[in-house]
């Protein structure tokens, strides 16, 4: 006789929370550094968050499962180029300013 650890019904919730908490992580993460290193990092466990409960969602409740991981892969590649783009970005302030501070970067304003 198998034993699981939750029902069928009892998994859902337990995935859309676990993702909630990595939404809300980065979130806070988001607002609270004050460098762009800090907040790419925060940015990606948004990300992270949105993705798990897309997977979650098409694998418990849509009639087709590979919606929620193809919804998934498309946050992956939004994800590699806002790392791509951020990293050129914060190479390029390094490169004027010798700070990646975002409170340094008041002389970035118009």
């Amino acid at each position: 006789m198998e034993t699981h650890f939750l029902q069928a019904s009892q998994q859902l919730p337990a995935y859309l929370i676990i993702g909630a908490l990595l939404f809300a992580i980065g979130f806070f993460g988001f607002c609270r550094h004050r460098t762009l290193v800090g907040m790419l990092v925060s940015g990606e466990l948004i990300l992270a968050g949105a993705s798990l409960n897309f997977v979650a969602f098409g694998h418990f409740l849509a009639a087709d499962r590979v919606a929620g991981q193809a919804f998934a892969l498309f946050i992956m590649g939004i994800a590699a180029a806002e790392a791509a783009l951020v990293l050129s970005i914060m190479i390029a302030v390094y490169r004027n300013y010798r700070t990646i501070q975002t409170r340094d970067l008041k002389a970035m304003e118009g």
